[in-house]
């Protein structure tokens, strides 16, 4: 068998770690010396594999299937896929979709069919799935299907968008969650005592209750981050110390020296539009406060402001429409007086479009008008436009009837001469019924008259 491409269960329990006083030599990440080797101590995802939960009792079982596991970065996918393979002594099999192709798989597939020769399953671990594309995918079809291959996908997007339908059909989707502070809290508590097990030539270190709940805090549900910046903070507040014997502190300073906070945000994945959604929605429940808190995650996480303007700009239109219809210029001025100053200052643009969107009446009798017109055209076609609508640039035309009976409204004492505006086949149809919020109201009462005009142009023997 070849031993390059599989790592027994037996490999999977932290390793004793090199010092790591000055020396030289590589370190093994804390991350990794802390993965735990038994489900007893694998933090959060109580749901998955909690005594009782569903997957606990697939695993206890032996009975897992291939399954995707979706969850943020460092809520422990990587970890789970090797708990499982240890607790059903399968053979673990790692690739990455970063840098593996097809030939990689093939290379898999070869030696699974070894290890069937010898009842022995074989779990392939795919990480970031979500990177290979459709014809990487379809690699994996045929070998799942006939359960050759256990697979165990891990992602952070999400999986209807990121995974094909034939392989999401074949694999169970499981949905880890981000850990909570408490569970961030303990596993920092157990990193402190490795870190000090580990030292090397360095003194040891405590931390300061304040500075763990800190890094909880900071990290944002992600175990590997929160790992991460407890490390750097350790090699800083020990760099400089003179006596190996005396222990040192990490105090809350020193976190808010050496971390700066990560916003979790992609820009073309399910953060983005949670957050977007999240905006959108807020203004339309004419909430400033959510519609301020909202723009600014998007804007801190780095968005291009320009691309949070346009989005206001539809909502002035799709939202608040003719109830406030100075919304689409105030959102126009504020992508305007964004351009013209630029980032920072700039970005105060957003938030004043974003409260004045919010507060300003709504309506949505346009965009329901719009997409009721696109309905009927799709339903009725190009119908012909009504004779007196035409124009009748030639003697032909006016022999034809085109423009006959056609009143010009400005000659009219109001302005307005009744008459059929739509083909005939849809004559009554209203499209645009304007609500009584803001400025509609206005334009509600004003338009049932002249609706009503309208009818009653079109009845048999009227004038």
């Amino acid at each position: 068998m070849p031993e390059d491409l599989f790592a027994t269960s037996q490999e999977f329990a932290p390793s004793p770690a090199p010092p790591s006083g000055a020396g030289g030599g590589v370190r093994q990440p804390l991350a990794d010396r802390l993965r735990p080797a038994e489900f007893e101590d694998f933090l959060g995802q109580h749901k998955l594999v909690g005594t009782g939960a569903p997957l606990r009792r697939l695993i206890d079982s032996d009975r897992i299937p291939s399954m995707i596991l979706w969850g943020p970065p460092g809520s422990g996918k990587t970890t789970l896929a090797m708990l499982i393979a240890r607790a059903t002594q399968s053979d673990f099999v790692t690739l990455s979709a970063v840098g593996s192709g097809v030939k990689d798989v093939r290379a898999v597939v070869d030696a699974a069919r070894l290890n069937r020769q010898y009842a022995r399953r074989t779990i392939l671990f795919v990480d970031e799935i979500h990177r290979f594309n459709k014809a990487q995918q379809d690699a994996f079809l045929p070998h799942v299907e006939s359960g050759l291959i256990t697979l165990i996908g891990a992602t952070t997007e999400n999986p209807s968008f990121a995974v094909i339908a034939p392989l999401l059909s074949r694999s169970r989707v499981f949905t880890l969650a981000p850990l909570g502070p408490e569970e961030v809290r303990r596993l920092l508590e157990r990193a402190v005592g490795e870190i000090n097990r580990a030292r090397g030539e360095r003194p040891p270190v405590e931390a300061d209750a304040d500075a763990l709940d800190a890094l909880a805090a900071l990290c944002d549900g992600d175990a590997r981050r929160a790992l991460g910046m407890l490390e750097i903070a350790a090699d800083v507040v020990t760099a400089d110390a003179d006596n190996t014997d005396v222990p040192v502190r990490i105090a809350r300073d020193h976190v808010r020296d050496v971390v700066q906070r990560h916003l979790l945000y992609d820009r073309a994945g399910e953060e983005h539009f949670n957050l977007i959604s999240a905006l959108h929605k807020t203004i339309r429940s004419s909430d400033p406060h959510g519609a301020l808190y909202w723009a600014g995650r998007i804007l801190a996480a780095g968005e291009d402001p320009r691309y949070v303007l346009r989005r206001l700009i539809r909502i002035a239109a799709e939202d608040v429409g003719m109830a406030d219809p100075n919304a689409v210029q105030q959102a126009i001025a504020c992508m305007q007086a964004y351009e013209s100053l630029g980032p920072p200052e700039g970005n105060l643009f957003v938030s004043q479009l974003a409260v004045y969107l919010a507060i300003t009446p709504k309506s949505n009798a346009l965009y329901v008008a719009a997409g009721e017109v696109r309905a009927e055209i799709e339903r009725t076609g190009a119908l012909p436009v009504p004779l007196h609508l035409r124009n009748a640039p030639t003697h032909l035309m006016k022999d034809l009837g085109y423009a006959e009976g056609y009143s010009y409204d400005h000659d009219a004492p109001e302005g307005f001469v009744p008459k059929q505006g739509l083909p005939d086949a849809i004559a009554d149809r209203l499209f645009y019924r304007p609500t009584t919020r803001g400025r509609e109201a206005s334009i509600a009462e004003r338009l049932a008259r002249l609706d009503e005009a309208r009818k009653a142009a079109r009845k048999p023997g009227s004038s």
